[in-house]
Order: structure tokens, then sequence, then C-alpha cells
């Protein structure tokens, strides 16, 4: 299966090259890596460039967005700079970041996955991030959730899906649109992947508010979101960011916000986020 990597990058060189060494040293090699130069500052593009000479099928473009870091929609339309440089002779497209290093079978043993059942659309592994001395697993999301950081989609649900949404929830969105349309998500726990930059480490308080939004375009509803913003505020240590949640929601909310899915698809979200609400309760 031909494997097409893009992966957005800003201001990365303290770890691209370490992500770049873990793609090259794998078992089974994608076809291409495009990686998209959101308009970084540092050193980064030397970092592609060195790799890019010394693997043709390494290749970079520049993608001339605004400096301010927000969670969402400048990674995916960076991503999608990257998307629209590509031909369509892939069978797997992976949305990488530039601060991971993938265990060497990564690539090899996703393939694996993806051949052995055709309706299998997403496959990923689980995020580590280094805490004194330790890799411990980065315990944000729930063992059926992919990681934003390393999303493989097979070609014909990333095109169901419509692609990737370019805002904040759009690595739940797409998850939930893949099992709106009848495809399979298949999480591998022995697949542990160095994260080295731990998920929202420079996110600010109007970054916060971005979440709270995000459950809104949803279609979560009121009390659904209440529930996640509370289990994610916890599993981040930090209670009071249930409160930024909230405000989020009620911000976008007030504005009336544009969702993301459609009504028969916010109405499926919901339930199928009942039945996992109750499932936990028996």
């Amino acid at each position: 299966m031909n494997i097409y990597c893009i992966i957005p990058t800003y201001n990365e060189e303290a770890f691209i090259s370490l992500t770049l060494e873990s793609i090259v040293t794998q078992t089974y090699l994608p076809k291409k890596v495009v990686i998209v130069n959101d308009n970084s500052t540092d050193g980064t593009q030397n970092i592609i460039d060195y790799f890019s000479e010394k693997h043709p099928w390494i290749t970079s473009v520049y993608n001339a967005s605004e400096n301010k870091h927000l969670p969402g929609s400048k990674v995916i339309r960076a991503f999608q700079k990257g998307f629209d440089s590509i031909d369509n002779q892939f069978d797997i497209i992976i949305k990488l970041d530039a601060d991971l290093i993938l265990p060497t079978n990564y690539l090899e043993r996703i393939v694996e996955v993806f051949q052995s059942n055709p309706r299998i659309g997403m496959v990923g592994g689980f995020a580590y991030i280094e805490k004194n001395g330790d890799w411990i697993l980065e315990n944000l999301t729930d063992k059926d959730h992919i990681r934003g950081a390393f999303k493989a989609y097979r070609k014909e649900c990333f095109e169901e899906i419509g692609g990737l949404k370019p805002a904040m929830g759009w690595d739940t969105v797409d998850e939930l649109l893949c099992r709106y349309y009848n495809w399979k998500i298949v999480t591998l726990p022995e697949l542990k992947v160095k994260h080295l930059k731990p998920t929202g480490a420079i996110y600010d308080t109007t970054a916060r508010y971005k979440q709270g939004e995000a459950f809104y375009t949803l279609g979560y509803g009121l009390t659904i979101t209440a529930i996640a913003a509370l289990k994610l505020a916890i599993r981040k240590g930090k209670p009071l960011l249930f409160i930024d949640y909230v405000k989020g929601f009620f911000k976008a909310k007030s504005k009336q916000k544009t969702l993301l899915v459609t009504k028969d698809q916010a109405k499926f979200i919901r339930n199928y986020r009942w039945k996992k609400i109750k499932s936990k309760l028996i």
C-alpha cells in the first residue's frame, strides 16, 4: 500500500530531525513525505532541506500563515496546503506532527491492519510523554481514540468523511464521521509513539475557549459538553479548565457558530456519546 505523510510544522527545529529520522528508518517506507513549513522563523527549513537532499521522497512546501498558534485551524490549513500539492496515488494518508518519534515498525504495522479488513478506515498507536526520565502514556483520551498527532486514514474513508476540518475538534469529528459512515477505527497499544512536546503546552486562554467551541460545533449539546469538559479537565490535571470549556461552549452558542456536521450527523454523534457514557456507568 502506498503511504503519503503530511507534516505541518512551525518552529520545530528542536524536534523535527528526530521525527524525520524515525520516518527514514521505518521498516516500511512511505512513498512520499510532504513537510509544510508553516511560516517558521527558526532553523526548521534547514533541517528539512538536509533530509530532502538525502531522501528525494521527502519534499516541502511553504505556507505563509500567521505566527499565532491556535489549535485546529492553523495546523489543518497547513495540512491542506500539503495535501493540495500531492497526487492521488496513495492508499493511506497520514497526518503527522513534527515532534514525534515513531517506533521503527509503525508504518509496517498499520499497513498490516489496513490490509486485514477493507472496512478499517483509521489506524493509530498511542502517545507517550517523558516524565522524570520515564515514558508514560499521555492519557488525555479514551483508548479507542487516535491522537491528532498521528492520524492514518484509508483513502476511501478520508474522502467519504470530507477530509479534515480546519477547526478545533477536527481530530474528534473525523472519527465520529468515520463511525457515521460505518468505517472501523483500530488503535494499537503496542505502537508507542514518543510525543516530545506535550499537547496544549503553548495554548493560551483564548485557545482553551476553543475546546468548548469545539464541543458546540460537534453538536454535543450542553449536557454532553459538561460531561466531556469535566472529564478532559480532570485528565489534564487542571479542573478549573472546566470553566473555560463551558464558557467557550456558550460563546459559540451565542454567536451561533456553524456546526462541523449536519443535523443527522449531530443526532448520530449525540446518540453515540450517550451510549458510551451509559456503558461506563453500567
